[in-house]
């Protein structure tokens, strides 16, 4: 059986690694020049940068994936446990938050904000289990196709409380503001409004609690070379339609005019063109997430106030409101901050230090003209962090510097109006109301990826190639009975 896989993303190259094993003929089509899409990587003057996901959690379920391809996870990289995970700073404030993995640390972090929220800890991460296991675990491990499977979730989620906002969740069990901040932003990572997506995303706290946060030697993207390398992966091919015929995919036409035949196609590309390369209307209307603006900065010294991963925060509502509701510039800016040299030395040159710095941004919908706008944004952005957190003498420090906004999402990556995190996770898209792992209307064609289910970040991919591949195999009959997705 052939499959075309579009895509060399975590997800794309998941579910090929899984397919392959199974003996199928697996080609993957990649429109750049390496594999990764989004997990990419930039590497120069003695610099390296990871360009996407930069924090591993549920490191068992990249053991599975790469033992699902035949691979020893262990073998082809190194990993390193980072405690704490985090460290959260608010601007105009000498108090900061580490989220260490323990939750004996964590309470008592949170008892320098506020003792009766400490206490409330344990009951907070009880809550969380059963969202944590039922739904990531449960519901994400296995396909939702119809009414019917969805149906089966909704006991679940009424009793755990997972489908209220995740802040309003978060605030049942902490008053401070700060602990609420805490505890409610990891939706972010994922493109999402911790005031709008669905406590079910609450589940991202319990299970960094449970399996810790990781990095790998030579970046996220190791992993990423790992996989793609016992693979097909056909570079700088671009696919322009995907071919049907009676309702059957025949293949896939790239825009050189080569058709390339397939039995089955995989889509790794953004969810919200699948239609357009079918050739049909869309089908439903979605809403793209918000997207980023990123800096990757080489420094000649190492800016000590920083962890490997910090997080600065300022006017935190009205932020999280205009750039996840594409309403223009923030006023005030919330950053995501990775310095990998803390963990592995070689991202940076000897004495120097290794920088990506993450602003949530509008989409490409919101009234903003990239081309005239970025540079005064990264001005402000560098002149907030020196001043409001006292990182002195950042913009003087740089030797090297590269730059993503949201128009470098749509051209690169085909990212529908320069999204970051593919779908916004809100309710209305999610489960059931999310693109499906296998299409509708037309057979042989599926989705990977961070737009389909269960979601966005490297479990979430990961978790859904393994139900992609799963549905391909049952429907091709490459497995025994063992699959359970159909």
């Amino acid at each position: 059986m052939k499959v075309v896989v579009i895509g060399a993303g975590l997800g794309g190259l998941a579910a090929a690694l899984r397919l392959q094993a199974l003996g199928a003929e697996v080609t993957v089509l990649e429109r750049r020049p390496s594999p990764g899409g989004r997990a990419g990587q930039i590497r120069a003057d003695g610099f390296t940068w990871d360009t996407g996901p930069s924090l591993i959690t549920m490191p068992w379920v990249l053991e599975e994936t790469f033992a699902a391809g035949g691979l020893d996870l262990h073998s082809e990289v190194t990993l390193h446990r980072i405690d704490p995970l985090y460290r959260i700073r608010w601007a105009g404030e000498e108090r900061a938050f580490d989220f260490h993995q323990s939750a004996e640390a964590l309470k008592a972090e949170i008892a320098r904000f506020s003792a009766a929220d400490a206490g409330r800890l344990d009951a907070f991460l009880a809550a969380l289990k059963p969202i944590y296991e039922q739904g990531i675990l449960g519901a994400g491990r296995r396909a939702i196709q119809d009414v019917g499977s969805f149906l089966g979730l909704l006991p679940m989620m009424a009793r755990t409380r997972a489908i209220g906002p995740l802040h309003g969740f978060v605030a049942r069990y902490f008053n401070h503001p700060r602990v609420q901040e805490a505890f409610s932003f990891h939706s972010l990572f994922i493109g999402g409004d911790p005031y709008r997506v669905p406590s079910i995303y609450g589940a991202l706290v319990y299970l960094q609690v449970l399996d810790g946060g990781w990095y790998t030697d030579g970046g996220v993207y190791s992993l990423v070379q790992a996989m793609a390398r016992p693979l097909n992966v056909r570079y700088r091919e671009r696919v322009e339609a995907i071919e049907t015929r009676g309702g059957q995919v025949r293949g896939v036409r790239l825009i050189s005019g080569e058709r390339v035949d397939a039995d089955v196609v995989i889509s790794n590309a953004d969810v919200l063109s699948t239609d357009a390369l079918l050739g049909r209307p869309t089908l439903r209307p979605m809403t793209p997430s918000m997207s980023c603006f990123l800096l990757y900065l080489g420094l000649d010294r190492v800016q000590r106030s920083l962890l490997h991963h910090t997080l600065l925060v300022g006017e935190y509502r009205s932020f999280i409101h205009t750039v996840t509701r594409a309403r223009g510039l923030p006023n005030s800016f919330s950053t995501y901050l990775h310095a990998p040299a803390r963990t592995e030395a070689a991202m940076a040159t000897p004495g120097g230090d290794s920088l990506a710095i993450l602003l949530p941004v509008p989409n490409l919908r919101a009234p903003v003209d990239w081309s005239e706008a970025a540079d005064g944004l990264r001005d402000r952005l560098l002149a907030d962090m020196e001043q409001a957190y006292g990182m002195d003498g950042l913009a003087g420090s740089i030797v090297s510097e590269h730059r993503f906004s949201p128009l470098d999402f749509r051209d690169r990556f085909g990212a529908v109006d320069g999204n970051a995190f593919s779908l916004e996770p809100t309710l209305a898209q999610s489960a059931l109301f999310r693109p499906p792992n296998r299409v509708r209307g037309v057979r042989g064609v599926y989705h990977v990826g961070a737009g389909t289910h269960p979601g966005a970040g490297i479990p979430g991919v990961l978790l859904g190639a393994e139900v992609t591949a799963g549905l391909v195999a049952a429907d091709h009959r490459l497995t025994a009975a063992a699959w359970s997705h159909r």
